[in-house]
């Protein structure tokens, strides 16, 4: 047994599914809006994941024009058959004519070196899953095909290279009571069908039910131990909204499940890291499974883990010098690549009309992980005069902060810019000598706080300013919203060019 500490993946990582593949594990999670999508973490003890890259890395296998924030990329789930790896996700984006592109699956042979184009599935619905078993495959989610409203979990044979479907969309259950009965994921084991499923929204009431039957199509019936994992009865516990899970074995035979959790604000009913990923051991009473602590989990648990956990280092420290960025920045939406140049150890961004309370800022970004936090960017030139461009926490175009280099007319300023809402407003400006350069922009932050700060070269940091982490926190925002804060940067009106970046997760 070993001691780990949840959450095995913190920050914006949401809607966990996991695979084996011998004795290495592959896990993905939703990306909502951003680009590239749906990012894939390996490890070989549960505990530490590494960020190996994404699924969904062209504009035609995940196109997000026009896409609202906290649309887009819902809920993968990943599976491995027969040294073949599928993905299959719904992007919830809207095309103008109104039609939506839904469910999908990608596949690949090497999960490091590309997947395939989407294929599209003739059932609705979100959350998607597939089963392998006895030479067929069923996929099921938590909608239909057209003319099907009835709410419930929705079962078909497909064959997953082409998306035809080989039966109809079939009602298997209507989930054991709660309301927002999604997240289905189908195993056959020791003889039972179980139908894990996500119950009670994804909010404070979120919970993992199951269901099992001897026949894939039901009739389904209900643990006795329902809900076998929730937080909903832990008011103030440091994590809440416990669900969304996936069930797994491991190369030793132990099981587990990979949930999504978030991490609240000291007591407050706040959270602004994101839906994070957590893990939780797994036992089996009577054909039945019972998962973590009393069907709960905690900060620090003990488990089987295949091998021993080691130190994980969440920092991120660019210095721009090499080819490409690594697969933990992201973008929103699908970028423009000639906007993002590195050359000669710099960061180019070349900004346009767009701002960051717009749908197409230039904007890259890397997610924050710790309530504690610090991150600085080091910036030396802007072009022409009315850029703006510099460091930010963002959340969506409605809520974010960003403290910056304006270049105007008269000469360069230091101005902190804040939005929330419908209301925007530069809270701090101050003048700079026109001749400056390599100035360094900062963000700190505490549960409650972040505080901005710049220097010049050999000077002493100055403060300007602080705004409330619950800006941007999910709970706020004037639509419901499922994504986390992004620590990135970001330029407007003109070009900039950055030549160093770190962010300390403490």
């Amino acid at each position: 047994m070993y001691t780990f500490h949840n959450p095995i993946i913190p920050g914006f990582n949401p809607d966990p599914s996991v695979c084996r593949c011998g004795r290495d594990y592959y896990l993905v999670t939703s990306s909502f809006e951003f680009f590239p999508g749906v990012p894939i973490y390996h490890s070989v003890n549960l505990v530490n994941w590494e960020l190996i890259g994404h699924c969904l890395t062209r504009a035609e296998q995940v196109p997000l024009e026009g896409c609202p924030s906290s649309k887009g990329i819902y809920a993968p789930t990943i599976r491995y058959y027969d040294g073949v790896f599928y993905m299959t996700t719904t992007n919830t984006n809207t095309k103008q004519d109104g039609r939506r592109f839904g469910n999908c699956i990608v596949h690949t042979q090497d999960i490091r070196s590309g997947w395939s184009d989407p294929v599209y599935v003739d059932q609705g619905g979100i959350d998607p899953s597939l089963l392998f078993d006895c030479g067929k495959v069923w996929f099921c989610s938590n909608g239909g095909a057209e003319g099907q409203n009835e709410r419930g979990i929705y079962l078909c044979e497909i064959d997953p290279i082409t998306g035809k479907k080989r039966s109809p969309s079939r009602l298997i259950s209507k989930g054991t009571g709660p309301k927002c009965t999604e997240a289905p994921h189908l195993y056959h084991i020791n003889g039972w069908y179980y139908l894990v499923l996500a119950e009670g929204g994804t909010e404070y009431g979120h919970m993992v039910t199951v269901q099992r039957s001897r026949n894939i199509e039901g009739p389904y019936e209900d643990c006795p131990y329902n809900p076998v994992l929730s937080h909903r009865y832990r008011h103030r516990y440091p994590v809440q909204a416990v669900g969304h899970a996936d069930l797994f074995e491991d190369h030793n035979g132990n099981w587990w499940m990979a949930c999504l959790g978030i991490r609240i604000i000291d007591t407050q009913e706040l959270h602004h890291l994101g839906r994070e990923t957590f893990l939780v051991p797994v036992r089996w009473e009577q054909d039945w499974l019972l998962a973590g602590t009393n069907g709960a989990l905690e900060l620090e648990m003990e488990g089987p883990l295949p091998e021993a956990p080691y130190t994980d280092c969440l920092d991120v420290e660019a210095d721009f010098s090499a080819p490409a960025l690594p697969p933990c920045w992201n973008y929103i939406r699908n970028p423009n690549p000639s906007l993002y140049v590195l050359k000669k150890g710099r960061l180019f961004l070349s900004g346009g009309k767009e701002t960051l309370s717009g749908l197409y800022p230039t904007f890259t970004g890397v997610k924050q992980q710790s309530f504690t936090i610090e991150a600085a960017a080091s910036i030396s030139q802007y072009a022409p005069p009315g850029t703006r461009a510099g460091l930010t926490a963002f959340y969506n175009e409605s809520y974010h902060y960003e403290v910056a280099v304006e270049w105007e007319e008269q000469g360069l300023a230091i101005l902190v810019n804040r939005r929330i809402h419908d209301m925007e407003a530069v809270t701090f400006k101050s003048p700079l000598n026109a001749a400056a350069k390599d100035i360094e922009l900062r963000i700190t932050s505490d549960p409650q706080w972040y505080y901005f700060s710049y220097r010049l070269p050999n000077g002493l940091w100055r403060d300007c300013g602080k705004a409330m982490t619950a800006g941007l926190c999910s709970e706020g925002t004037w639509y419901k919203t499922f994504t986390g804060v992004y620590i990135g940067l970001f330029s407007n009106g003109g070009a900039a060019n950055f030549s160093a970046f770190t962010l300390k997760n403490l």
